[in-house]
């Protein structure tokens, strides 16, 4: 896993532009504190941030491949899964490797299929091809997108680069923020390809961007289709177990320590114990983790989320699959520390997190960066098998709405200032946003109008909302250099687990029926048999009060973030004093201080 950056310019000599190139690779040293290079020609510079995972001394980038007529050049960041099954197909069609890393079978494939090799290819991954045959760049994203890629076109070229901040670092980037980038931030949906900073774009999930002299041009090899699912119950399970068998085994290849993380949950439960049979037959005992909160088991209090505290589960699973397991147990002084915040925010460039969920989500990976460097994390199989509460929820079925705000209409713009809130308009906004999303889902002939509902709703999950908890699981992790895998994202289980119908994802009257049947045999009951439950928040009251106190220091000094907010909320908040925050309120003051930091670290010019 890597951090990955790069200008093309076809008017400009970029052998003069070292400084800036190097520049750019820094910003994104600690997704890569291995080792750091940069490839430059006159008309491409390509950066690198190096996380050794395979093949640590010949992994190194960007990796270059001669040919009779000139070079081509790749920086890669992330993992393919298949690359031994490729490396062994690419030698029989006469290629011939001088390292062991993955690195090289795709740079390999695009020489033997182009663009296409992103088709051959089974992982999480964003790269960057120059052929300098054509004096053309291939930016490739994975198909669920996983990891992140990111471009600016400029008047003669491009940049490009894995975070927004990698882009910043060129002068030719400019640091505004426009209305819509205003909406993207604070409307809780991901419009495909868009990116918060003006003239700045996302490389879409499954798609190829090109660029050459005569422009720029997107080309999708992957998205969701509908098909018609023919497996029985039994089938269907025991093909979901199969595919769960093969992706952890896969994803459990590392030439460094790895480990898994443990939230109680079915989802983390499930990756936990098929890792722990994968390992335990190599004579290896799985290592586990789980974030916590000082008190949280003793004093947790059932909410409309959570019903149940994560810690007695995570010991039960941890007890039953024997793994060596730790708690990350966070205080509230520790999880309510400005440099948490700080880095939060500077990880994902833009202030749009989930409060105190960002940072004990970097903590725990801060903490267990200190033993391994890969993680497999249970992150997406609600999207997937429909976990979610409100997939089960009457009203938020039939709701014209995103569902993950079906419960909470009009609420998007609540905290913005009133002239802002105008503007903006969020409530047209997502409206356009949704039907935008409804009018793109495939369709299946002959479904029932239940059914095609059900289908809509996994599409947007799928397409939408898992991209936000992507992102965010990759900003986190690589924020201190670990890589983290997501065995649900494998695109083979989406696919499969999309074109079930939904009476069969729900066919014990429960949800993830599928998932939880398929692992069953490898679980405590405890956890076959719990609820969902969402990623753990702190309910101390003493956090809430540490960001009261800092919210204050804000309205002392007239931060620049009270121009986004609705300043005299802020003030009642103050008046009220600190026993008056309760959960939405704490929410507000995250985005205060969130807004706080974003402008001091990036001072961004907001132009709506």
């Amino acid at each position: 896993m890597c951090g990955i950056s790069g200008w093309i310019d076809y008017q400009r000599d970029l052998t003069r532009e070292q400084p800036v190139i190097d520049a750019m690779c820094q910003t994104m040293a600690c997704r890569g504190p291995d080792a750091a290079g940069t490839w430059v020609r006159p008309h491409a510079s390509l950066g690198h941030r190096r996380l050794a995972i395979i093949d640590l001394p010949g992994g190194a980038q960007p990796m270059e491949a001669g040919t009779p007529d000139g070079p081509v050049a790749m920086v890669y960041s992330g993992e393919a899964y298949n690359f031994t099954e490729l490396r062994d197909e690419l030698r029989r069609r006469g290629h011939r490797f001088t390292t062991d890393s993955d690195t090289e079978v795709v740079l390999r494939g695009y020489l033997e299929w182009g663009a296409e090799v992103a088709e051959h290819l089974n992982g999480m991954y964003a790269f960057a091809i120059w052929d300098s045959r054509t004096e053309k760049l291939l930016l490739i994203r994975d198909r669920m997108g996983v990891k992140p890629l990111y471009y600016y076109p400029t008047e003669h070229g491009v940049l490009f680069g894995s975070e927004p901040k990698a882009i910043l670092a060129n002068p030719l980037a400019e640091k505004v923020v426009d209305a819509d980038g205003m909406r993207e931030l604070f409307s809780m949906t991901k419009t495909p390809g868009q990116a918060v900073w003006a003239g700045m774009r996302e490389v879409r999930p499954g798609t190829v961007v090109t660029v050459d002299r005569s422009g720029l041009h997107e080309h999708t090899y992957w998205r969701l289709t509908a098909l018609e699912h023919t497996d029985d119950r039994d089938a269907s399970v025991a093909r979901v177990r199969e595919l769960l068998d093969d992706i952890v085994a896969r994803q459990l290849i590392s030439d460094v320590p790895r480990c898994v993380l443990l939230s109680g949950g079915l989802d983390s439960s499930a990756i936990t114990a098929l890792a722990a049979r994968q390992l335990r037959g190599q004579d290896e005992q799985v290592r586990s983790f789980a974030v916590d909160f000082l008190g949280q088991t003793e004093n947790f209090v059932p909410d409309p989320m959570r019903d149940t505290p994560d810690g007695p589960f995570v010991h039960d699973v941890a007890g039953h699959v024997d793994s060596l397991h730790q708690d990350i147990v966070l205080d509230p002084a520790t999880l309510a520390d400005p440099a948490v915040r700080r880095a939060a925010v500077a990880a994902r460039d833009m202030p749009m997190g989930l409060g105190d969920l960002d940072q004990s989500l970097y903590l725990l990976f801060k903490a267990i960066r200190g033993h391994s460097t890969v993680a497999l994390s249970g992150e997406s199989a609600d999207e997937v098998f429909g976990g979610y509460r409100w997939f089960h929820d009457p009203q938020v079925q039939q709701a014209d709405t995103f569902p993950w705000l079906a419960g909470a209409p009009g609420s998007a713009g609540r905290m913005l200032a009133p002239e802002l809130r105008d503007k903006l308009d969020l409530d047209a906004f997502i409206a356009d946003s949704y039907r935008s999303a409804v009018g793109e889902a495939p369709v299946l002939q002959g479904e029932s109008e239940f059914e095609r509902r059900m289908r809509v709703m996994c599409y947007l999950h799928l397409t939408r909302f898992v991209r936000i908890l992507l992102d965010r699981k990759d900003r986190m992790s690589m924020a201190v250099g670990l890589e983290v895998r997501v065995p649900f994202c494998d695109h083979r289980l989406v696919e499969y687990v999309f074109n079930a119908p939904w009476s069969l994802k729900t066919f014990d009257g429960r949800e993830k029926s599928l998932l939880r049947q398929a692992t069953a045999d490898t679980l405590p009951r405890s956890v076959v048999e719990r609820t969902k439950s969402p990623y753990p928040s702190t309910q101390d009251p003493k956090y809430g009060a540490e960001l009261f106190g800092q919210v204050c220091e804000v309205v002392r000094r007239q931060d620049p973030a009270l121009s986004i907010v609705d300043e005299q909320t802020v003030r009642q908040i103050v008046a009220a004093g600190p026993d008056a925050v309760d959960t939405p309120t704490r929410f507000f003051l995250e985005r205060v201080l969130d807004l706080s930091v974003w402008f001091e670290l990036h001072q961004p010019t907001v132009k709506v």
